[in-house]
C-alpha cells in the first residue's frame, strides 16, 4: 500500500493541481444556469422556473454536441505539446475557432427550429409560451459560448487553466447582476421578467468569448504559439481532424445530456410541480457533474501529454489518478446531498411545500448516483486523451438510451413510481456507463506500444 502511494502521489498531485482551476471554471459555467434558475424561482415562482429550467435543459441538449465536440482540442494540444510542436498548437487553436463558428451557426439554427416546434414537447400552455422565447435567446448565446470553449482549449491544453477560471468567475458575477437588473427592471433597465434571465446569459457569454480571445492574443505566455511564420500555415486538415474526433465526442456528450433532457420532459408529463422539483434536483446534480468534468478534462490533458511522449506507464497512471480523484470527490458530494437535501432545496424555493417535498426526495436520489456519474464522465475524458471517441459514443448510447431512458419510463409510468421512478432509470444508465468506459480505457492502454516502437492506438 505504501509503495502504491509513493508511485501515484506525484500523478495525483499534478492531476489535482490541474483539475482545480478547470473544476472552478466548469462550475462557473453550470452555475450560470443555476443562477438563472435561482433568480427565476425566487423572484417569479414555480411556473416560470419550470419553463426556464426546461429551456435551459433543451438548449444545453442542442449545444452539447458543440461543447463535447470542441473539448477534444485540449487533448490534441496537449499531445502536440508533448511532441514540442508549436506550429501544430497554433493550427489547432485557429482550427478550433473555425469549428466553433460552424457549430454556432448550425446548432443555433437547430435550436431556433426546436423553439418553433416547442408545442410538440407536451408541456402546459404557460410553460410552452415561456420556453419557446427563452430557447430562442439561449440558441443565440451558443455562438459566443462555443468561441469561448474553443479558445480555452489552448489554455487548458498548455496547462494554464487559471485563465478560463478567472474569466468564467467574472462572467458568473456579471450574470447574477444582469439577472436581477433585467428581471426586475432595476434602475433605467426594462423589466423583462423571465426573459431577462436569458438575456443575462447571452451578455455574460459574449463577455467570456471576447475576453479570453483578447487575453490569449496579448499575453506573453502564449506568444511562442503565434509566431508570424505560422500565419500562412493551412488549418483545413486540423478543422477536419477536430470534426472527425470531436463529432463522436460531441455525440457522447449529447447522449448523456439528451437522457436528462428527455427525463425532464417526462417529469413535465407528470405535472408542473414534478417538473419544477426535477429542475431543482437536476440543477444540483449538474453542478457536481460539471465539477467532475473538470477532473475529466484534466485527466484527458494528462493522458494526452503522456501519449504524446509515448509513455505507456504514464498514460495508465494519469487515467488511474483521475478516476481515483473523481471517486473521492463525488463520494463527498453524495454525503452532502444525502444529509442536507432539505436545506439545499430551500435555496431554490420556499413558498411551495409540494414542490419542496418532491425536490428533497429527488436530491436524495441524486446523492445515490453521484459516484456513477463522476466515474463515467472521467471515463469519457481519459479515453478522449487517447483520441478514442467512437466506441465511447456507442457505450453511452447503449447505457443511456437502451438502459436508462426505457427504465425511467417503466419505473415512472408503468410502475407508477412517479418522478422518483424516472430518476431510478437514470441511475441504472449512469452505472452501466461507469462500468464499461473505464474497462475500455485500461484495455486500450495495454495496446500502446512501448517507447521506441510504432505507436498502436485503436479508436474503432
Amino acid at each position: 500500500m505504501k509503495q502504491w502511494y509513493f508511485v501515484y502521489k506525484p500523478e495525483l498531485s499534478d492531476t489535482l493541481r490541474l483539475s482545480i482551476p478547470i473544476v472552478i471554471a466548469q462550475l462557473g459555467v453550470v452555475l450560470m444556469g443555476v443562477t438563472d434558475n435561482l433568480f427565476v424561482g425566487r423572484l417569479l415562482g414555480a411556473v416560470p422556473l419550470a419553463g426556464a429550467g426546461l429551456s435551459v435543459s433543451l438548449s444545453f441538449l442542442v449545444s452539447s454536441i458543440g461543447v463535447g465536440g470542441l473539448a477534444v482540442g485540449a487533448a490534441l494540444i496537449s499531445q502536440a505539446k508533448g511532441r514540442g510542436d508549436a506550429a501544430e498548437i497554433n493550427r489547432l487553436f485557429r482550427a478550433g475557432l473555425w469549428v466553433a463558428l460552424l457549430f454556432g451557426l448550425v446548432l443555433g439554427l437547430i435550436g431556433a427550429v426546436g423553439a418553433y416546434f416547442y408545442g410538440l414537447f407536451g408541456q402546459t400552455p404557460e410553460v410552452t409560451t415561456i420556453g419557446r422565447n427563452f430557447t430562442l435567446i439561449l440558441s443565440l448565446s451558443n455562438l459566443p459560448l462555443f468561441l469561448f470553449i474553443a479558445a480555452r482549449q489552448l489554455c487548458d491544453g498548455l496547462a494554464y487553466p487559471r485563465v478560463a477560471m478567472s474569466i468564467t468567475l467574472s462572467a458568473l458575477v456579471l450574470n447574477a447582476v444582469f439577472n436581477y437588473v433585467l428581471i426586475t427592471g432595476f434602475g433605467p433597465f426594462p423589466a423583462l421578467g423571465v426573459y431577462g434571465s436569458a438575456v443575462a446569459t447571452l451578455l455574460s457569454r459574449i463577455f467570456m468569448a471576447v475576453t479570453v480571445i483578447i487575453y490569449i492574443r496579448k499575453a506573453g505566455t502564449f506568444q511562442p504559439y503565434f509566431q508570424s511564420s505560422f500565419r500562412s500555415l493551412e488549418v483545413g486538415q486540423y478543422v477536419r481532424k477536430i470534426l472527425q474526433l470531436g463529432l463522436p465526442g460531441g455525440l457522447t456528450f449529447f447522449f448523456e445530456v439528451a437522457t436528462f433532457s428527455l427525463a425532464a420532459m417526462m417529469a413535465g408529463w407528470l405535472g408542473a410541480d414534478q417538473l419544477a422539483a426535477h429542475q431543482i434536483a437536476i440543477n444540483m446534480a449538474s453542478t457536481t457533474y460539471m465539477m467532475a468534468t473538470g477532473i475529466s478534462a484534466a485527466g484527458a490533458i494528462r493522458v494526452g501529454n503522456a501519449l504524446g511522449r509515448r509513455n505507456q506507464t504514464a498514460v495508465r497512471r494519469a487515467g488511474t489518478a483521475a478516476l481515483i480523484l473523481v471517486t473521492g470527490f463525488m463520494s463527498v458530494c453524495a454525503i452532502v446531498f444525502l444529509t442536507a437535501n432539505n436545506w439545499l432545496v430551500e435555496l431554490y424555493i420556499r413558498d411551495n411545500p409540494a414542490v419542496s417535498a418532491l425536490a428533497a426526495s429527488l436530491v436524495i436520489m441524486a446523492g445515490v448516483f453521484q459516484l456513477s456519474d463522476g466515474v463515467q464522465v472521467v471515463g469519457v475524458g481519459v479515453l478522449r486523451g487517447l483520441s478514442d471517441v467512437n466506441v465511447p459514443s456507442i457505450i453511452t448510447l447503449f447505457a443511456y438510451w437502451i438502459v436508462g431512458l426505457p427504465m425511467s419510463y417503466i419505473f415512472g409510468f408503468w410502475l407508477h413510481f412517479d418522478v422518483d421512478g424516472i430518476w431510478l432509470g437514470l441511475l441504472a444508465g449512469l452505472t452501466m456507463a461507469a462500468i464499461l468506459l473505464p474497462m475500455r480505457f485500461f484495455r486500450l492502454v495495454r495496446k500502446i506500444s512501448p517507447i521506441g516502437t510504432e505507436e498502436r492506438i485503436y479508436t474503432h
